[in-house]
């Protein structure tokens, strides 16, 4: 059994019951000591292709020379006035944060922004739905990124009860065209979807629930989250279904690894722009085990 060294940020609900795989399983929160159930399956759950997380030593080199790309890249933004934006979705824990993080870590922040919002003000529920995403939206020579975005109204929102029916099918048929007026600006757009395995989230929600460093990312959301996984994976599948388009194409990436899924997400925005310089053999290629596009990527993983 993993056990954790500190003691618990924040009071939970106690124990709960989970299936997995066809077995009913006990995961509490509140025990210190990770079930071993959870510690052997967090790397494989959901079918993961790798059975080991990629060494540190390649994991760094290879990161700083994507880095190093990405900052030739931002001065092509610089000087082309191109525009870039990249959406990161996925469950919670999935890794968006982190990712977004080496992403960014040495652009310039006066033309590189993050995009994290809050739930919307009483003023902005009163606006277009869209609205307060578009007011963030890149002007030129720009690098913007949003950790989670207007898809909140295809996944947390329906499964939590944040929005009704009605609004959840209007957003679905709405945003296909919202988008390829986006694409039709000129903008480079991406959109991701980090996808982890049911036991590698819950590792992480007791990494996070025992942690005094990253407690903050625990929340009364993140508990009620752990019995709806199927009802995760129903609005996930549906919103693949309706948003997944060739001019806006949804981008998995198999997260289970954090460092094999930065390095994903890092290369595919760096083979994607044209910029002055781009050095395809210090890019490399896909890895077609953990990065694809659409929903017959997943198949039949949750």
């Amino acid at each position: 059994m993993k056990k954790a060294k500190e003691s618990p940020a924040t009071p939970t609900s106690g124990p709960l019951k989970i299936r997995i795989g066809g077995k009913e399983r006990e995961f509490d929160i509140e025990n210190p000591e990770l079930p071993d159930w959870v510690e052997d399956n967090k790397l494989t759950a959901g079918g993961y292709p790798y059975d080991k997380k990629m060494k540190t030593d390649e994991y760094d080199q290879t990161l700083e020379k994507l880095q190093i790309e990405l900052v030739k890249a931002q001065a092509w933004l610089q000087a082309t006035g191109k525009r870039v934006m990249a959406l990161f979705e996925g469950r919670d824990a999935a890794g968006k944060g982190g990712t977004i993080f080496v992403v960014h870590q040495y652009l310039n922040p006066r033309t590189a922004r993050n995009v994290a919002l809050t739930k919307p003000t009483p003023p902005e529920l009163g606006q277009w739905y869209y609205q307060r995403y578009v007011d963030h939206f890149p002007t030129s020579g720009e690098f913007v990124t949003f950790d989670r975005s207007w898809y909140n109204r295809a996944g947390v929102e329906p499964v939590m009860g944040f929005c009704t029916p009605e609004q959840h099918e209007k957003f679905l048929d709405e945003t296909p065209h919202f988008e390829r007026m986006i694409v039709n600006d000129d903008i480079h757009f991406f959109k991701f979807w980090l996808n982890i395995g049911r036991e590698t989230q819950l590792e992480r929600f007791h990494d996070r629930r025992y942690s005094p460093l990253k407690s903050w990312k625990f929340s009364p959301i993140d508990v009620a989250g752990i019995t709806k996984w199927d009802g995760y994976t129903k609005v996930r599948d549906t919103m693949f279904e309706r948003t997944h388009k060739q001019f806006a194409p949804w981008i998995i990436v198999r997260a289970n690894d954090k460092r094999r899924a930065r390095l994903a997400v890092m290369r595919r925005i760096l083979l994607s722009l044209p910029y002055e310089g781009r050095d395809l053999d210090v890019i490399g290629k896909e890895d077609k085990k953990i990065i694809g596009e659409g929903p017959s990527f997943l198949g039949k993983e949750g």
